[in-house]
């Protein structure tokens, strides 16, 4: 066991709001395994680096010696979490929560230890509360506190429709804290409101108010915008070792401290003394890159992959080679700037125009300055920036 202070320090790495501290650090000084709730909505099948920093730092209670809970939404998921959004998120079916709700946990355990971590479907007592339990519930709180919620008075003031059933939504994630008299909740920034309702059900249960723990949204590879598929700024878990390796060297310099303080594993003080190291002249901050980018390949695909990556790496780009395997397409031929971003080499034509600009981009090994330079039809291999080729059949 470690003491309270450095247990503290672990626990607020990289996070963005504790709520309340003070609480905390009583509960980590009662000596007793604490509870430790996330829960997960399966609205989709898989998951990017993003959503693994919650992750991470459920590890950290686990190695901490707390009881980590992991609830599937299964219940809520079939409701749809109105958080940051500004429509009515479509309802899932059963059948699609349930398949999505195996892959979660499937990509989880690559972070989690199985063992310590137990697993609860929050449709074991969502599902028994029916009418008189719900609406039971649902006067716990008034239509005037629920629209404090940043995203529903901007919804109610653009006349955006607001669903009554997403009302019941926070009532329901509170009301998991309660059933699993949960010590401590962790979320994103954008949960916040859910989290703290946690707090406010159980002091009406009669119970110690959780702890509320939330850490920031993951910035994507453009360094600008939170990482998500949508943006094509992200990192998958299921991403190939290499393309995985190659997507974490692309990281600015600056951004890569981030990225060590909510995805690495290593101790803080490791980490202060690469940042010294950079800092100094004494150490290439590509060299701390491609120690990350090892770390994170190793976690999800096993530590050969990871050494493979960093081998792969140095060969194709230290020393200028073509890599042997790479994304094979056949498109119609059209201005450059398109067929960039329909080989999906670049996110979007602007993108892809102001890459030909900084000279990024190479046909066949060739700089191409012009974005209205002329392709004849045939097979070349297209290069944008350091990593992302593609062998493409122009006809």
């Amino acid at each position: 066991m470690v003491d309270v202070q450095t247990a503290l320090d672990e626990i607020c790495r990289g996070a963005e709001e504790i709520i309340p501290i003070e609480e905390l650090k009583k509960k980590l000084e009662s000596g007793r395994k604490l509870i430790v709730k996330l829960g997960m909505d399966p609205t989709a099948p898989d998951i990017h680096l993003g959503h693994t920093v919650i992750l991470n730092k459920l590890r950290t209670f686990q190695e901490l010696g707390h009881q980590v809970v992991l609830i599937i939404g299964d219940f809520t998921a079939s409701v749809g979490d109105p958080s940051g959004k500004n429509t009515t998120r479509p309802q899932l079916s059963r059948e699609k929560i349930l398949e999505n709700a195996k892959t979660y946990a499937e990509q989880a355990f690559k972070i989690l230890d199985k063992d310590k971590t137990i697993i609860r479907y929050n449709s074991e007592w969502l599902g028994k509360l029916g009418a008189e339990g719900t609406i039971r519930l649902a006067s716990k709180l008034t239509v005037a506190r629920m629209l404090e919620r940043d995203d529903f008075t901007k919804r109610y003031q653009s006349g955006q429709p607001i669903a009554i059933h997403e009302f019941l939504y926070p009532l329901f994630q509170g009301y998991d804290s309660v059933c699993l008299k949960a010590d401590i909740e962790l979320g994103g920034t954008d949960q916040k409101f859910n989290l703290l309702m946690g707090r406010e059900l159980q002091k009406d249960a009669g119970q110690e108010p959780q702890c509320v723990l939330m850490m920031p949204l993951l910035v994507g590879l453009d360094g600008v915008k939170k990482m998500s598929k949508s943006a094509g700024n992200y990192i998958g878990v299921h991403d190939a070792p290499n393309d995985m390796f190659g997507k974490i060297m692309s990281l600015s310099d600056d951004l890569m401290w981030t990225y060590f303080d909510l995805l690495s594993f290593r101790p803080l003080k490791e980490i202060a003394e690469l940042k010294a190291n950079c800092a100094s002249g004494q150490m290439n901050p590509r060299d701390a890159k491609m120690e990350l980018g090892r770390e994170i390949v190793a976690r999800y695909h096993g530590k050969e992959e990871g050494d493979k990556a960093v081998e792969s790496f140095i060969n194709q780009f230290a020393k200028g080679a073509v890599p042997d395997e790479m994304p094979e397409l056949t498109l119609d031929n059209a201005p450059l700037p398109t067929l960039l971003k329909n080989s999906q080499l670049c996110a979007s034509t602007s993108e892809a125009m102001r890459m030909i600009k900084q000279n990024a981009v190479k046909i066949d090994g060739k700089v191409i300055a012009d974005k209205d330079e002329a392709i004849a039809n045939g097979t070349y291999v297209f290069q944008v920036g350091k990593r992302r080729f593609a062998r493409i059949t122009l006809k």
